[in-house]
């Protein structure tokens, strides 16, 4: 096939071999299987700003750390230059996350490099040696459901615990090889510590997700992962080998509205008695 122009730098300098096809072409961007020496992988090409149809990026950008300050004001600044910032900001964004992420214990595809906005990375495979499919194009025995199903909320517990949340995960983007699901697609990752939007973020990556494996284990529907996970985080008892049970308690504070009006009329009762005793010591007579 003709080699996408993006990629023609990474060849001519040795990065990469040969492109035997397009994968897939997504909001963000266009993926190919390339070689590289002996090894099959894949390389992301990330779309321009221009062309990504992403939508509310600013909400996954909140928080986001830029290491320096002249980048950060040509950024805000909106200029040509911080622009580019930006774009590089979003790439790195997920390069970071998947070293992150793998070093945590969850399944994602291992990075090879990132060549100006090029990702090369594992290409997963199924059992055959096929490009695993999505989720989204599976079915799967109810016992395989919930079985995969606490794997992926493990997952998202390990993200959490080293302050990430996906920001964007459903079914469109978790692969399934031989071993189970693989987590895809995170240049939206962020930090939870930083972004005011990563509760309801996190709750819906989980209900996405629990929604998928509920069509095969109906009962998937009922568990509280979201709400249990995100207490564990805001408690400061995250860890990312807790056991999760999906079953959340919640605390209902009920209001016992006799016992405020005995405290609201006690209070009024001895405020009278002391309005007494002080007009008694004033007027002795």
């Amino acid at each position: 096939m003709k080699t996408p122009k993006r990629l023609q730098p990474l060849i001519d300098e040795g990065l990469v071999d040969e492109v035997l096809r397009p994968l897939m072409s997504g909001k963000e961007a266009a993926v190919y299987v390339v070689r590289c020496g002996d090894a099959i992988r894949c390389a992301k090409v990330y779309k321009e700003a221009s062309q990504r149809s992403f939508k509310k990026a600013v909400q996954y950008q909140e928080g986001r750390k830029v290491r320096s300050s002249r980048r950060a004001r040509a950024m805000e600044k909106g200029s040509r230059f911080g622009r580019e910032q930006a774009e590089e900001s979003w790439q790195n964004a997920e390069v970071d996350a998947l070293y992150k992420l793998s070093d945590a214990g969850v399944r994602v595809p291992t990075p090879y490099g990132c060549y100006d906005g090029v990702l090369i990375m594992e290409l997963i495979t199924d059992e055959e040696g096929d490009v695993a499919p999505r989720l989204n194009d599976i079915q799967l025995p109810p016992e395989q459901a919930r079985r995969d199903h606490k794997v992926m909320m493990q997952h998202v517990l390990r993200m959490l615990a080293v302050g990430l949340v996906h920001g964007d995960l459903s079914e469109f983007n978790v692969l399934q090889d031989e071993h189970g699901p693989v987590i895809i697609d995170l240049p939206q990752a962020i930090d939870a510590a930083a972004n005011n939007n990563a509760q309801w973020m996190l709750t819906r990556d989980i209900d996405n997700i629990t929604q998928y494996y509920a069509q095969f284990a109906p009962d998937l529907a009922d568990s509280k992962y979201a709400k249990e996970i995100w207490s564990l985080f805001e408690a400061g008892n995250l860890n990312p080998e807790t056991q999760l049970t999906g079953i959340f308690n919640e605390k209902a504070h009920t209001v016992d509205v006799n016992a405020v009006l005995d405290e609201i009329n006690a209070a009024f009762t001895e405020m009278q008695e002391r309005k007494t005793r002080t007009q008694e010591e004033d007027n002795p007579f």
